[in-house]
């Protein structure tokens, strides 16, 4: 597909003054090839190299019963990452925000399931596979499993390293060779990178777990993760940028890479990217499960 076609249709309603609907609207929902970014990393066979799940918070969800009486609460949306397309985030924001004034049901449980049906039908055309909801009404959350993870910009001589790259430099990864094989279980909460389209600043945590005989310098993955500080790209491109470029360099037994972006119009995006399913974390990907905020949240 030709990039002017891409920013054709990322920029449907990116980047436009669009009023918020007043009524339920699928067709506001836009639709984002996956293909073409991932051609730029040589991702050609996503399914040989990892498994991933996106996962969307949606904080602001509501809608009327049939009565008149509000319900909000906040909806979790879970697809697979090798799905065609992703759903553009403002699309989504705006798609939401259409059951507003919409009147569901005639109590609140049975609105719900209207709106999940509803909302899991829509997205299902518009990612190109299985979508996965739930919706939550009471703050029953459960932690993340992040604790073992170490926080690389707390080393010691952070104060007397350098950062001068502000795009993207693989270049900058410095692989060191172990005798044995080594787990090694990375975050940082200094990620940034800016809107495709808007060029607006999207703030995010990253965790890295790989294991090998092969380790990446800690300052020189810090110095990495702070090139994307200029990148203009989804969430989930970012983070498949990531897992490409240590998964070439390191050549791991296994690599996870997840991206926990702030929330930006209501919505947070979660994109997990692993060669196995049991080192993503099961509190982010199971949609049942409501996942308690990280710093970046």
């Amino acid at each position: 597909m030709h990039t002017d076609d891409i920013k054709k249709i990322e920029g449907k309603v990116l980047g436009q003054r669009i009023s918020h609907p007043e009524k339920y609207d699928p067709t506001i929902l836009v639709a984002v090839p996956r293909k073409p970014n991932r051609d730029i990393y040589n991702i050609s066979s996503p399914a040989d190299i990892f498994i991933g799940i996106d996962t969307w918070h949606a904080f602001e969800l509501s809608f009327l019963t049939n009565n008149g009486l509000p319900v909000a609460g906040v909806a979790k949306i879970t697809y697979d990452c090798n799905t065609p397309n992703l759903v553009e985030s403002k699309s989504l924001k705006l798609y939401l925000n259409s059951f507003n004034m919409t009147r569901l049901g005639n109590s609140a449980k049975e609105g719900i399931d209207i709106i999940k049906s509803t909302i899991v039908a829509d997205l299902t055309k518009t990612v190109g596979g299985d979508v996965n909801i739930e919706i939550f009404i009471s703050d029953d959350s459960t932690d993340i499993e992040y604790h073992n993870f170490q926080v690389i910009e707390n080393q010691n001589n952070i104060d007397n390293i350098i950062f001068d790259a502000f795009e993207e430099s693989p270049e900058l990864l410095e692989i060191l060779k172990k005798e044995e094989n080594s787990e090694h279980l990375l975050m940082s909460n200094v990620l940034r990178s800016n809107c495709k389209i808007t060029h607006q600043p999207d703030w995010g945590t990253v965790f890295i777990r790989y294991s090998g005989l092969k380790e990446v310098s800690q300052e020189s993955l810090l110095k990495y993760l702070v090139s994307f500080r200029n990148e203009n790209h989804f969430h989930e491109e970012v983070c498949e940028m990531i897992f490409k470029r240590l998964y070439d360099k390191l050549t791991p037994d296994d690599l996870m890479v997840t991206c926990v972006f702030t929330r930006r119009g209501g919505i947070d995006i979660c994109p997990s990217r692993s060669t196995r399913k049991d080192w993503m974390f099961r509190n982010l990907t199971d949609c049942k499960v409501l996942t308690s905020k990280l710093l970046r949240q």
